[in-house]
C-alpha cells in the first residue's frame, strides 16, 4: 500500500502531498515498533504522549510522522485528532473492512453484553454468519478469541473485523464502550445501527459528570444508520437528540415508542412477554430472569427486526437463548441453598439483579460485594445501600482493589450501610466466599456480585487467578 493510498479519506489529510508516494511497510503508534518505510502516529496518551518518541520514530526511518502538534520533523503530517487519524488509518490498512459487514454497535451502562449474545443468536437463526466482539471474549462465527478489552483498540480491531471478512461473517454485533468512543477507536467504522441500552452511574473517574458520559455514548449514533433507544430510560432523549437516521424506540413501561412490551410475566426462571411493533406482535419467551432481561431482550428483537429478520425467527432464536457467563448465572451445588454470580459493579446494575433475586428467593438473600479501586468512589456508599435494601445479611468484601488499599475502599462501602444491617467484612474475596458458603442456610440465595464472568483479581500491580466457580467447588467439598 503507498502513502498515498493510506491517507485517502483520512481527517486531517485532505491537502496533505507526500514528497515521495513511497510504498508503506507498517503502521504503529509503538515508536518501539518504527522500522524504515512505517508510518508513526503520536498518540498523546493519558500517562505517556507519543510525541516524545516522534524524533527516535524519524531517526529509525519512518516514511511518515503524524503529530497533533508542529515538531518541526521531516516528514510530517499535523492533524486536529491523532486518535482519529490512527483509527481510520488502521481502517485503511486493512481494506476498509467494515463496509463489507453490517455493523450492528451495542452502548450503555448495563446490558450490552446480554443483548450482544441474544442478537447474535437472532442472527444465527436467520442463517447469516456472525462475528462477535465484546467483554467477555470475540467470536468469528462459533470460534472463540480472548477479549482484552470491551472494545479493542483499533489497529486491533481493524485486524479482528479484516478476519470476520475472509472468514465469511456477514454481520457483527459489538459492544462499544465510552472510553472507545470518546478515545475514537471506532472511528473508520460505519454502524448499520447502534444500540443504546440505559445510562447509570459508572466511570466517573473519566467522564467526570453524567452529562460528559452521556456524549460520549452518543457519538456512536453520528456513526450509524439506525438508533434502538430504549425509550425508558431517563437519558435516551438526550440520546436521540439530532439524530437524523431511522430511530426505533423500544418501552417496557408505557413510554411513546414504535416498540413496545405489554402482558410482562417474570418468574424465577425467565421472563415472558408481548413485543408489539410495526412488523407484528407475538409472545417472546425468554430463560433468563430478570425484568432487565426484558430490556435486552427488546434491545436485540427490535435491532434485528430493523435489520429485516422475520418476526417468527426472532421469537424462535430468543426462546432458545440461555444466560451468558457471569450475568446472573446460577452455579450448580447440589446443595439447598442457590449461588448466583453476576457482573453487578455498578449501582443500577446491582439494584436490578437485587430486586431480581428478591423477587424470587425462598429464603434469605445473601449479598457480597466489593468495589473496585481506581474508579469512580461515589458509587461505594451507593452500592451498599442497595445492598442492604435488598439483602438479608451482607457481605462486604474486595472487588478488583488495584493500587487502593483494600481496607480503605471496604470503608467507604460501609459509610452508606445503614446502621443495623446485618453485615460481616472479610477483606480477602476467597475467605468471603467460603465463608457465605459455610454458613448458609436452606432455601438462601448466595449473591456473588462484581466478578461475573472475570477470573482474575487485580492487587495493586498483580493480576492473579480467581474464578469463583472454582472457589465455589472447592469449598462445597469442605462441606
Amino acid at each position: 500500500m503507498t502513502l498515498s493510498e493510506l491517507l485517502s479519506g483520512v481527517s486531517g489529510a485532505e491537502e496533505f502531498r507526500p514528497e515521495t508516494d513511497e510504498e508503506i511497510k507498517g503502521i504503529t503508534c509503538d515508536s518501539r515498533r518504527v522500522e524504515r518505510g512505517f508510518v508513526f502516529v503520536c498518540i498523546p496518551g493519558t500517562a505517556v504522549d507519543g510525541h516524545r518518541f516522534a524524533k527516535a520514530a524519524e531517526n529509525a526511518g519512518a516514511a511518515l510522522v503524524v503529530t497533533q502538534r508542529p515538531l518541526g520533523l521531516r516528514s510530517e503530517l499535523t492533524v486536529p485528532s491523532a486518535r482519529r487519524t490512527w483509527a481510520e488509518l488502521c481502517a485503511n490498512w486493512f481494506g476498509r473492512p467494515a463496509e463489507r459487514l453490517r455493523m450492528i454497535g451495542i452502548t450503555g451502562t448495563n446490558g450490552k453484553t446480554s443483548t450482544t449474545y441474544m442478537l447474535k443468536a437472532i442472527l444465527e437463526q436467520a442463517g447469516c454468519k456472525v462475528g462477535l466482539i465484546g467483554t467477555i471474549q470475540n467470536m468469528v462465527g462459533d470460534r472463540v478469541l480472548p477479549s482484552g478489552h470491551t472494545t479493542p483498540d483499533p489497529y486491533d480491531l481493524q485486524s479482528m473485523l479484516s478476519l470476520m471478512v475472509k472468514e465469511g461473517c456477514t454481520h457483527v454485533v459489538m459492544e462499544v464502550s465510552s472510553h472507545a468512543l470518546d478515545q475514537e477507536r471506532v472511528a473508520g467504522c460505519a454502524f448499520d445501527a447502534a444500540i443504546f441500552t440505559n445510562l447509570t452511574q459508572d466511570h466517573l473517574d473519566y467522564h467526570k459528570t453524567m452529562e460528559a458520559y452521556c456524549e460520549a455514548k452518543k457519538k456512536l449514533f453520528a456513526q450509524a444508520d439506525c438508533a434502538i433507544v430504549n425509550a425508558d430510560d431517563a437519558w435516551a432523549t438526550a440520546i436521540a437528540d439530532g439524530f437524523t437516521g431511522r430511530l426505533c424506540r423500544f418501552s417496557a413501561a408505557g413510554a411513546a415508542a414504535e416498540y413496545t412490551a405489554e402482558n410482562i410475566c417474570t418468574k424465577a426462571d425467565g421472563v415472558a412477554f408481548d413485543l408489539r411493533g410495526p412488523q407484528g406482535s407475538g409472545r417472546i419467551t425468554l430463560a433468563i430472569p430478570g425484568r432487565f432481561s426484558v430490556y435486552n431482550a427488546m434491545g436485540s428483537a427490535v435491532c434485528a427486526l430493523a435489520l429485516g429478520v422475520p418476526f417468527e425467527t426472532v421469537q424462535e432464536a430468543l426462546s432458545g437463548t440461555c444466560g451468558v457467563k457471569g450475568r446472573a448465572e446460577v452455579v450448580p451445588t447440589g446443595r439447598d441453598f442457590t449461588v448466583v454470580i453476576d457482573y453487578a459493579h455498578t449501582p443500577d446494575g446491582l439494584e436490578n439483579i437485587g430486586k431480581t433475586l428478591k423477587d424470587c428467593a425462598e429464603g434469605r438473600l445473601v449479598v457480597l460485594f466489593g468495589c473496585g479501586g481506581d474508579r469512580d468512589k461515589t458509587k461505594r456508599p451507593k452500592m451498599a445501600a442497595i445492598a442492604a435494601k435488598y439483602g438479608d445479611f451482607v457481605v462486604v468484601t474486595s472487588d478488583n482493589p488495584r493500587s487502593e488499599d483494600p481496607a480503605a475502599i471496604i470503608a467507604d462501602i460501609l459509610a452508606g450501610l445503614p446502621q443495623g444491617t446485618p453485615h460481616i467484612v472479610i477483606e480477602n474475596r476467597v475467605d468471603a466466599i467460603r465463608w457465605a458458603l459455610q454458613n448458609a442456610q436452606p432455601g438462601d440465595t448466595l449473591l456473588l456480585a462484581g466478578k461475573g464472568h472475570e477470573t482474575y483479581q487485580i492487587l495493586k500491580d498483580t493480576v492473579i487467578h480467581l474464578d469463583e466457580r472454582e472457589v465455589i467447588a472447592d469449598a462445597l467439598k469442605e462441606l
